[in-house]
This record gives structure tokens, sequence and C-alpha cells, in this order.
């Protein structure tokens, strides 16, 4: 168990939350990375063990072909938490990721803060580690183009994943099939929202410092906003079925009832995509508790195609109407397949897409914040 952290190391992490400016680290590069064989688990390691990440581990280590091997955080309340849910026996303790990075761990799951993912993805990949990273990619462009960077530089052998589960849910894959073969015609229009109660809640804290760590998804320079941080996932499908970033986006944004926190609780957007199409998108964090209205719709010319977590619709024609049910969690289906992909070999490498999909989420940001038409050119050059 490494318990040698330093008191510097820790100030400057809570520094960095503290101005929101990630700085860049040096990274102590392993003399060996053990490489991974079927007949072997997987030794993965958590860095940001919140509640999200704490649950990517859990169904890792649940895995029969990996296991949770070490956990990294800065607060030891979550270290303990998290090793107690997992029921992990003496698990490697790190509080600087860039030793866990420097340690003979084969993979890494990235769960911490929006802000901190190009940095530490970066020295992931640096460390030649096998990376599950949690969206989104970053909160700014910069950060976007560093995860770019970063991927186009990651050994070929590795693989480079990220949250965005619903590429690898069945119901997705089948309906992008089905899209694809045309069973729905030429797609003329598309709408994605998600609304759904407020997901945080702010805990007091008497260090300022650590109370912004902590409650990191109340401040966007930190979180990115929720259109970044949470509805990412719609604009990734979008992303994903129409095969083109949008053209422009404009709408409206606003909080009207969680006013004690620097981030939207509603917001409304239209986005044109090539081709003529324009896609509606909704979302809110204000909607009472028990309701929610999560996903996706494609209208084509024969049929519309209507995605989420929880079901595929197929809608042929008046009465034509097929529902195929999600088994479980899609994120299972995400993070089996990294598992599986790093004991096969066949890796993937998904930084480029991902930041993209991140990128459509900042170009909608920034048209509810200046509350007037963006473009994707005005905003990133190409």
């Amino acid at each position: 168990m490494d318990t040698n952290h330093s008191a510097a190391s820790r100030r400057s992490f809570i520094s960095r939350a503290a101005g929101a400016a990630a700085g860049a680290f040096m990274i102590v590069k392993p003399e060996s990375v053990r490489g991974s064989q079927a007949n072997s688990k997987v030794s993965v390691g958590l860095i940001g063990a919140g509640n999200r990440g704490t649950y990517d581990a859990s169904i890792v280590h649940a895995d029969p072909r990996a296991q949770i091997t070490a956990i990294c955080d800065l607060f030891d309340d979550r270290i303990e938490a998290a090793s107690a849910k997992m029921k992990l026996q003496k698990p490697a303790v790190y509080k600087d990721f860039e030793k866990a990075l420097a340690s003979d761990l084969d993979a890494v799951i990235i769960a911490t803060p929006p802000f901190e993912h190009p940095q530490m993805l970066e020295a992931a990949i640096q460390a030649r580690k096998h990376v599950y990273c949690e969206k989104p990619m970053a909160v700014d462009y910069a950060g976007c183009k560093r995860v770019i960077a970063a991927g186009r530089k990651a050994d070929p052998k590795k693989c480079v994943s990220t949250g965005f589960q619903q590429r690898y849910g069945p119901v997705y894959l089948e309906a992008y099939k089905r899209m694809k073969e045309g069973q729905v015609g030429e797609i003329v229009n598309a709408r994605a929202f998600w609304i759904a109660s407020d997901p945080f809640k702010r805990v007091p804290y008497d260090d300022p410092k650590i109370e912004r760590v902590r409650n990191w998804f109340c401040y966007r320079e930190l979180s990115g906003d929720i259109i970044v941080e949470q509805d990412c996932h719609n604009l990734d499908v979008l992303y994903w079925f129409l095969g083109a970033t949008p053209i422009r986006a404009v709408g409206y944004g606003g909080r009207k009832v969680r006013t004690t926190m620097d981030i939207l609780d509603h917001l409304s957007l239209t986005f044109e995509f090539p081709n003529g199409i324009h896609v509606n998108f909704e979302a809110n964090q204000l909607s009472p508790p028990g309701f929610s209205n999560v996903g996706e719709e494609f209208t084509g010319t024969k049929g519309v195609l209507q995605t989420s977590r929880a079901r595929l619709v197929h809608v042929k024609g008046p009465g034509q109407r097929e529902t195929i049910p999600s088994k479980r969690d899609i994120t299972m289906d995400a993070i089996e397949a990294f598992i599986g992909r790093i004991i096969s070999g066949d890796v993937e490498n998904v930084a480029e897409r991902s930041a993209i999909s991140t990128m459509i989420a900042i170009l909608g940001r920034t048209a509810l914040y200046r509350r007037r038409e963006v473009t994707w050119k005005s905003l990133y050059g190409a």
C-alpha cells in the first residue's frame, strides 16, 4: 500500500480545482508494463473514487477476467467507501495519480471531475496503460485538443475507451444497424432529450477549496455545465447516427429552480446538421423525482427509430411498432467490452471521436451562453 503521498501534492490538486486550471505533470514512466494474458486477471486501478467511478470499478471487479487492485483519490473517505463497496482485500492506495500510473497496473479507469480528464488521459496514455475514461473528455476546446493529440500518440496495442456507453448498448447497435440498412429510409429529422430530476446534492464544507473540489458539479468551469457533463451522451448518439458534426447551433437556457449552483437547470437548442437535418435538443434537471424522459428519435422517410438506454422502438407504419427492451444497464456492456478488448488484443482508440462529441456539447453551450447562433467553423475554425 502506497501511503507516502506528500502534503504538497495534496495542496496542488486542490489548488488546481480551486482555480480550474489543470497544470502539466511529469510522469514517472514504469520500467516495464506487464502484459495481460487470457488466463490471468487484468489488473485495473480506479482513479477517482466517487459514485460513478466506484460503480464502473464494481463492474470491473465483478468480471472474472479482471480485478480492481488499486484506488487513487484525494480523499480518504472516498477510498474507504469504494474499497468497502467492492470488498477489496488490501488494494494499493494512492493520492497521486502519477504514482498510480507508475505502478504495474494493466489498465486504469479515470472517473475524476471532468476538468481533470485531459491531463489524466494524456498521462495514462504516456504511461502505456489501457484506459477507460469517463465522459466528457474535457470542459473546453483546449482540453478536447489535448485529448485528440494524446489519442493520436497512443500505443496502438493499448485500448483507449470512453464512457459513451450507448456505443456499446445492444439496442443502440441494433438501431444503428437498421438505420444503415435503410429500414427507416433516409433520415430527415431527429431530436434528443434528457429530461430528469436534479442528480446533484451540494454538501457544505468549512474549507472553500475543499468545498469546490467535492462539489465540482456546481461549477461550470469544473463540470462543463449540464450540457457537457451529462447531455454529451445524447450528442454523441447524434454524431454517431447522423455521421457528421453540426454546422450551427442556437438556443436558450437558464436557472429556474436550482438557483444556488453555477450551472443551468434547463435548456433548449436547435442544431443544424448537413443535408438540411435540423435537430431539436431539450434538457432539464428540474423535473419532479419519478419523471424522466431520456433518449433520441430519428425520423426517416419510411419509419422512426426511438433509442434510449431502456429500449429500442421501431415504428414501421400504422399499427406496426416493434419494441426491444434493454436487458441490463448498458454501462456493463461498455466495460465488459473494454476488458474483452484488453484480453483479445482487438483494441480500440476512440479518444478523437469522443473529443468531437464533447466539442458538439461545447458548441451548444456556447450558443446558450451567448444567446445567439454559433457556427462550428467560427468556434473551431474548420
